[in-house]
C-alpha cells in the first residue's frame, strides 16, 4: 500500500472508482490508496501458493484465489486485496458483480518491506473482525520464513512459523499441507 492517501470517497464511491479503475487500490476509512506493484519473489511466491493450494483443493468445497478477489472487511468501511485467499463452502459477496468477497476462510500477504508493519498490524487487526477467517499467514521473501495465525475461539489466535526448507506448512483448516520448498521454489535469497 502506498504511503499518500488519493482522496475520500465513500464506500459506494470507492466501488464504483475501483470497479472502472485499470489499476487496483485498498480502500480504509474514506482513504483510498493506490496498490504498487510486487516484486518478482513477491509474485512468484504467491503464484508457488496458489498453484499448490488449487491442487490439494480439487474436488473439494474450497476454492483458492489470487490477489485480484477483493475483501470487505465487516463492520468497518475498509477493503483489502490480499495476495491469496481461501474460501470454503459458499461464497458471499458483497453484491451481484461477485468481486468482493465477504466470507474468506484463509487469508495469505506476501510481505514486503512496504507492508509489513501494516500486514502484521492494522490488517491484522481489521481480518481477526471477519467471522469466517479461520487462518492468517505472512509469508517473507526476505528469508525462508511462514508465520501461521490460527483461529482457536473469537479472540484467541495461535502463532507458529515456520523458517525450514525441509519443513512443510499445515493448515488445519484444510487438512492439508504444502512444502516450504514448493513455496520458495525458484526464489534465491
Amino acid at each position: 500500500m502506498s504511503a499518500q492517501p488519493i482522496s475520500y470517497f465513500s464506500t459506494a464511491d470507492y466501488l464504483d472508482f475501483e470497479r472502472a479503475s485499470q489499476e487496483r487500490h485498498e480502500y480504509y476509512f474514506g482513504e483510498i490508496f493506490n496498490m504498487s506493484g510486487a516484486s518478482r519473489k513477491h509474485n512468484r511466491i504467491s503464484s508457488n501458493l496458489h498453484i499448490q493450494l488449487g491442487i490439494r483443493l480439487k474436488g473439494t468445497r474450497c476454492n483458492p484465489y489470487q490477489s485480484d478477489l477483493r475483501v470487505r472487511i465487516p463492520n468497518t468501511p475498509a477493503y483489502t486485496y490480499p495476495d491469496i485467499v481461501v474460501v470454503c463452502g459458499t461464497e458471499d459477496f458483497e453484491d451481484d458483480i461477485f468481486d468482493t468477497l465477504l466470507n474468506p476462510t484463509i487469508i495469505v500477504e506476501v510481505l514486503s518491506e512496504g507492508t509489513a508493519a501494516y500486514d502484521r498490524g492494522k490488517k491484522f487487526e481489521l481480518y481477526q473482525t471477519i467471522p469466517s477467517l479461520r487462518e492468517y499467514l505472512l509469508i517473507s521473501q526476505e528469508a525462508t520464513k511462514v508465520e501461521q495465525f490460527i483461529r482457536q475461539a473469537e479472540n484467541e489466535w495461535t502463532y507458529k512459523v515456520y523458517n525450514q526448507i525441509t519443513e512443510s506448512v499445515h493448515f488445519p483448516t484444510l487438512k492439508a499441507d504444502v512444502p516450504m520448498e514448493d513455496i520458495y521454489y525458484d526464489i534465491q535469497f
